[in-house]
């Protein structure tokens, strides 16, 4: 039993003893997201901190003996590279003092062990420009103290008993977090980071009492747990809108002169990590200055940007019976974006060393200016399953049902990343992954449909069989003004660009029903162009009443004229809107290119109609 351990802890026995607390906190996320309103009402903690956390379980699950100093090394490096969040950088934090503390010893004396907490404690504080009492820190400050105090009055006290009685000092603290924080006394809840550590203790402290393991949860036991919490956004939301994150991995961090430049664009701000890779966590409004300031100090990774207003609309919502998220391939006017509640995650987009993540830390206007001045031809690649997971994660926390909805899986290997994420939510809510066998403007037009749907209290089957009815009618069409981009990019061959120019020929690109791009026909020299190009796109529009979108790449009066034409040439258009097209198309088609979505008309109130 681990309670015999008495004085001494090897690796396999402090590694089932921090398995034990993870699964604890696993089990109780979604009452942690629920009771999170401290910094930011944003509804992610108990999220955040599973997805922190839970990256340590490959290396704790590893097979064969464990070497404490090595393992601890192992689990520091995980937790910085997976941690999420304010309260996930920080118990990364609070492990890597653990971690450097240890060194190289293959177990703890009690003696030791307490030494590494109290210095865990210390990174964990030192990981915060500006500490708050009341927080996770208090109750690890609380957890520290006591491992101290207990040693100091009984030199030879074992680890359950140091444990057990450390576990009670941290619910204390825990308990007096409302006291510390009025935000935390107005909503009647403690802080939700406080909470989660404390469940990691206590499934320690459970370990050491009688060597009972805390299951790994089933995803379904967090069904039972009711809000904890009724508040108002006004309650508590951040002055920024971007909780952002990254790596910087360097040789030798200068951490003063990182977390001032960092000061100065955000706040809640944490440096985790060391001299050699740190991770920041920082509020923001504009994620590109975190990205260019954290370039000046080493080399970037694992950028990330979540929007908490739009993360805080979604947990208010009661009407909504689901959310929708797209991939940024997906073009959708702000004004839907935030009247519907669609989350978006980010492509990323490389031009030679520099990276971006698509429509947050470039603009569709600074795409195309790089474009058109920077001698490296962009890539673009799809968002990692880890994007896609996170979002999933927490949406999953919030509604029974999520839909995300995807670029052609023909064209990018994006709905394969979101099918793989979904596989690996633990969380009460069901992920459905649909190919739109489309792109852009068309496959926007189906992720507002789902969100409408939405919004107009649909439920998450009815809008999915709605959505996938329409996915083998929706087309898109699109002419290129320049060829070059298309070839620079890989997309044609050189050869098919200078028999086109030669012979003044403008292809007209299609999508297929099965989601592959097409030739669908070609527009014999430049004299009235747009004109000829409405007129192809309506002898093929289907029949009965339409939705279209126009997009255009920095071309809007082509644009315009375009809009003119389709509505001259199809009778009945039920919606019609003029966008720039994001880089997922840009990147192929460059400047001038203009673009048609086209769709047979299907609202919300007739998915409503339907379903009755």
């Amino acid at each position: 039993m681990a309670g015999h351990v008495e004085k001494h802890v090897a690796g396999d026995t402090l590694a089932a003893a921090l398995r034990s607390g993870i699964h604890r906190v696993l089990a109780k996320q979604d009452f942690l997201n629920k009771i999170n309103v401290f910094p930011v009402a944003d509804s992610d903690t108990g999220t955040n901190m599973g997805l922190s956390l839970g990256a340590a379980l490959p290396v704790l699950n590893r097979p064969g003996e464990k070497h404490l100093g090595t393992m601890l090394a192992a689990i520091a490096d995980a937790l910085l590279d997976g941690s999420r969040g304010n309260s996930g950088a920080i118990v990364a934090q609070f492990f890597q003092g653990l971690s450097d503390a240890a060194g190289e010893i293959t177990r703890f004396t009690t003696y030791t062990f307490a030494k590494a907490v109290s210095l865990g404690n210390e990174y964990a504080h030192d990981a915060l420009s500006k500490p708050r009492e009341g927080t996770i820190l208090s109750v690890i400050a609380a957890f520290a103290r006591s491992i101290s105090q207990q040693l100091k009055s009984d030199p030879d006290a074992a680890f359950h008993a140091v444990l057990a009685r450390a576990r009670d000092h941290v619910e204390t603290a825990l308990a007096d977090t409302p006291n510390q924080l009025d935000v935390l006394k107005k909503a009647g809840v403690v802080d939700a980071g406080a909470a989660g550590f404390a469940e990691l203790v206590a499934g320690m402290a459970e370990y050491f009492a009688d060597g009972t393991e805390a299951p790994l949860p089933n995803a379904s036991l967090a069904k039972s747990v009711e809000a904890v919490v009724e508040f108002s956004e006004a309650d508590n939301v951040s002055q920024y809108r971007y909780c952002t994150e990254c790596m910087v991995t360097g040789h030798d961090i200068n951490r003063r002169k990182l977390r001032e430049a960092l000061a100065e664009i955000g706040d809640s701000i944490v440096l985790a990590g060391s001299k050699r890779k740190a991770k920041i966590h920082v509020h923001v409004d504009d994620p590109e200055t975190v990205f260019e300031t954290a370039r000046r100090f080493g080399e970037l990774s694992k950028e990330k940007a979540d929007d908490m207003h739009r993360q805080q609309h979604a947990t208010h919502d009661g009407k909504r019976k689901f959310a929708v998220v797209v991939d940024s391939g997906a073009d959708i006017s702000e004004a839907d974006m935030e009247r519907l509640d669609i989350h978006m995650v980010p492509t990323r987009i490389q031009f030679g060393d520099h990276g971006y993540l698509d429509k947050l830390s470039i603009t569709i206007d600074e795409f195309y200016e790089e474009l058109a001045n920077n001698p490296h031809h962009p890539t673009t690649s799809q968002p990692a399953p880890g994007d896609f997971r996170r979002t999933f994660q927490f949406l999953a926390s919030h509604f029974e049902d999520v839909i995300s909805v995807n670029l052609t899986s023909a064209a990018s290997g994006t709905y394969e990343a979101a099918r793989l994420a979904a596989s690996r939510v633990d969380a009460p809510g069901k992920i459905h992954v649909v190919d739109t066998r489309n792109a852009s403007l068309a496959q926007g037009q189906l992720a507002v449909l789902a969100a409408e749907c939405a919004a107009a209290g649909v439920d998450a089957q009815t809008t999915l069989a709605a959505v996938e009815s329409q996915v083998p009618t929706a087309a898109t069409f699109a002419i290129l003004s320049n060829l070059r981009y298309a070839v620079r990019g890989g997309r044609l061959p050189a050869w098919v660009r200078t028999i086109a120019e030669a012979l003044g020929l403008t292809p007209v690109i299609c999508t297929t029903r099965e989601g592959k791009i097409s030739l669908s026909g070609t527009l014999f020299g430049k004299k009235r162009r747009i004109e000829r190009f409405a007129r192809h796109v309506a002898r093929r529009a289907p029949l009965g009443p339409v939705e279209i979108g126009v997009g255009h790449a920095v071309c809007e009066a082509d644009a315009l004229e375009l809009e003119k034409h389709l509505k001259a040439r199809i009778p009945d258009i039920r919606r019609i809107g003029v966008l720039g097209l994001s880089p997922a198309i840009g990147v192929h088609g460059g400047p001038g290119t203009l673009l048609v979505a086209i769709r047979p008309w299907l609202s919300a109130q007739d998915v409503a109609n339907r379903a009755d």
